[in-house]
């Protein structure tokens, strides 16, 4: 038996090897190539002649403090994640409320129906919407005029084309995390709603007092995949409006994009990169603190 349980740690060290392997060529290595990068100059000449490369340091990050752009893109998918994390959130807890209901009927063809906008393309998805907003003859201004209200020029007006890209991206995102509290609904006993029947609570009731209170991790969990992939906007200025009008949907990866692949800025396209993945893992581990200092509070 002994010899046996010496061989069980090197037979695991040997099937894990090629996994860790693959995530050391195909992500460490890359990260640690791209942070080299964000302290270089870096650019068309370089790709052209290597030997014209320098290193500058922390002129990039400077460069970005005092870039105009670069804090407008920043307030832009800070108001975008600001506005679209907490509607998203409720959108799938409301949504997961429903299909779990008892009343409900044919549950799973409502987790179908809600998860159907998850599984299909983004960027078709985008194009849709775009016409849904076209201002002359897209649904969304037809509806309005229904109800006897002026049209909207959705991606055409600054104050409008950031909250028209949130409302497409709740409808795209909110069926994954809808899926995701489901499982923390079933998760939670059963018993605690049969005492809170007992006790005379109402449905309000036990939803704040029960449902919520147990459903904390969970929401913790979501609120952190949220966040961290609403900061990643992309795809929806992308298709949708180009980061425009003016630079009103210019998200922080849209610039990098413009920066990296446009004009070949690639070490400042590397040095955002690097800023945004700062302030995602900042952000996660103040949401971490937050929650085990209220689960800690809970135990008292």
């Amino acid at each position: 038996m002994s010899g046996v349980s010496e061989r069980q740690p090197a037979a695991a060290a040997t099937l894990v090897s090629p996994a860790l392997l693959a995530i050391g060529a195909f992500f460490f290595l890359p990260v640690l190539a791209a942070l080299a990068l964000s302290v270089t100059d870096f650019d068309i000449y370089a790709l052209a002649d290597p030997s014209s490369l320098r290193v500058v340091g922390l002129d990039n990050y400077a460069r970005l403090v005092a870039d105009p752009a670069f804090r407008g893109a920043l307030a832009n998918t800070a108001y975008f994640v600001l506005l679209a994390a907490p509607l998203s959130i409720a959108a799938s807890l409301g949504a997961a409320l429903l299909v779990n209901a008892r009343l409900a009927r044919f549950p799973a063809l409502y987790r179908t129906v809600f998860f159907l906008p998850v599984v299909s393309t983004l960027v078709a998805a985008a194009v849709i919407w775009r016409y849904l907003y076209q201002p002359r003859f897209g649904l969304l201004n037809r509806a309005l005029a229904l109800a006897g209200l002026p049209p909207v020029d959705w991606l055409g007006d600054p104050a409008w084309a950031m909250p028209a890209i949130v409302l497409m991206t709740v409808w795209k995102n909110f069926g994954f995390n809808m899926v995701i509290f489901v499982a923390g609904l079933n998760a939670i006993p059963e018993r605690l709603y049969e005492a809170a029947s007992l006790d005379g609570a109402g449905a309000l009731a036990t939803f704040r007092h029960v449902t919520l209170p147990m459903l904390a991790p969970t929401t913790t969990f979501v609120a952190l995949l949220t966040v961290i992939g609403h900061f990643q906007l992309f795809s929806e200025p992308y298709v949708m409006t180009q980061g425009g009008p003016g630079d009103a949907t210019t998200s922080v990866v849209l610039l990098m994009y413009r920066e990296g692949f446009r004009w070949w800025n690639l070490g400042y396209a590397a040095a955002m990169a690097f800023v945004l993945f700062a302030i995602v893992l900042a952000l996660s581990a103040l949401g971490l603190v937050v929650r085990r200092r209220g689960a800690a509070s809970e135990a008292r």
